[in-house]
C-alpha cells in the first residue's frame, strides 16, 4: 500500500473551486515534485494534506493512520505530516533549540534529552549546531530556513511536505536550503515539494505531478516531463519558463 492516498480531493474557498477532484498516491521514500501556474493549487493541495484547510469532499490516507480527519485526528496527524512552509514561522522570543523543541516536547511528550540530542545531531548535519542558542533575528534567511526544516524532522515524520520554501530567500541563500532537500532526499525521506525552481525539481524529484486549474494533468519522470511533456499545457508551461 502507498504510504499516501489521495481520493477524489476536492476544497472550494467560496464559490471558486481549487481543486477539482485530486488522486495521487505517494510511495515510502518517493519525492514527489508538484509543479505548475500561480494558482493552480498547489499550495492549497499540501495545506489540504496537513488539515490546515479543511476539504470539502474525497478523503486523505495515511499508512498506519488511516482517513486523516476521520480515523485518526489531524492534531495527531499533523505529528506524521511535517510541513515547512514559504515564511519560516520560527518564534521571535524563544531561542533556535527551544523553537526546535516545543512540540516534540509539548504535544509528543517526549524526553528532553533524548529529543535534545536528536536536534543537536540534525543541527550538525545542517552546519548550524553553533547557532543552537542564537535567536531568529540573530540568523540569515537561509539558515532560518534549515532551522525550520530541523524543526519538522525532529517530529520524525513519515512524509514532509515542503511549500515554496525558497520563495522568501536571496538568490545567493537559495542553494544551502536546497542542499538539505537533497540531502533528505538521499537519505530515503518522503517528500512533496512545491517548488519554482526548476532545476532543482529536475535533480531532487522521483516524479513531478503537473497541476493546472484544480487538476493534476500530467505525471511523469523529470526526464520525461522537462525533454518530452505529454500536454500542450506542460509545453506553454516550460516553454514560458525557458525565456
Amino acid at each position: 500500500m502507498a504510504l499516501l492516498q489521495i481520493k477524489a480531493l476536492k476544497k472550494s474557498f467560496g464559490d471558486h473551486q481549487i481543486l477539482k477532484g485530486i488522486d495521487l498516491d505517494v510511495q515510502q521514500g518517493e519525492v514527489v515534485v508538484v509543479l505548475g501556474p500561480s494558482g493552480c493549487g498547489k499550495s492549497t493541495l499540501l495545506r489540504c494534506l496537513n488539515g490546515l484547510e479543511p476539504i470539502d469532499s474525497g478523503e486523505i490516507k495515511l499508512e498506519s493512520l488511516g482517513v486523516l480527519g476521520k480515523d485518526t485526528s489531524w492534531e495527531k496527524a499533523r505529528q506524521h505530516v511535517g510541513m515547512v512552509f514559504q515564511s519560516y514561522e520560527l518564534f521571535a522570543h524563544m531561542s533556535v533549540i527551544d523553537n526546535i523543541l516545543l512540540a516534540p516536547l509539548k504535544v509528543q511528550k517526549r524526553v528532553k534529552a533524548d529529543v535534545e540530542k536528536l536536534a543537536d545531531d540534525l543541527l550538525k548535519r545542517i552546519g548550524l549546531f553553533e547557532r543552537k542558542n542564537a535567536y531568529p533575528r540573530e540568523l540569515s534567511g537561509g539558515q532560518k530556513q534549515r532551522i525550520a526544516i530541523v524543526r519538522a524532522l525532529v517530529m520524525q515524520p513519515q512524509l514532509i511536505l515542503l511549500d515554496e520554501i525558497t520563495a522568501a530567500l536571496d538568490p545567493e541563500m537559495v542553494r544551502e536550503v536546497l542542499e538539505v532537500v537533497m540531502e533528505l532526499a538521499k537519505q530515503g525521506m518522503t517528500m512533496m515539494i512545491v517548488t519554482h525552481e526548476m532545476a532543482f525539481a529536475r535533480q531532487v524529484a522521483d516524479r513531478i505531478i503537473f497541476m493546472d486549474q484544480g487538476h493534476i494533468i500530467e505525471q511523469a519522470s523529470p526526464e520525461q516531463f522537462f525533454e518530452q511533456p505529454k500536454t500542450e499545457r506542460a509545453k506553454n508551461f516550460l516553454n514560458i519558463l525557458s525565456y
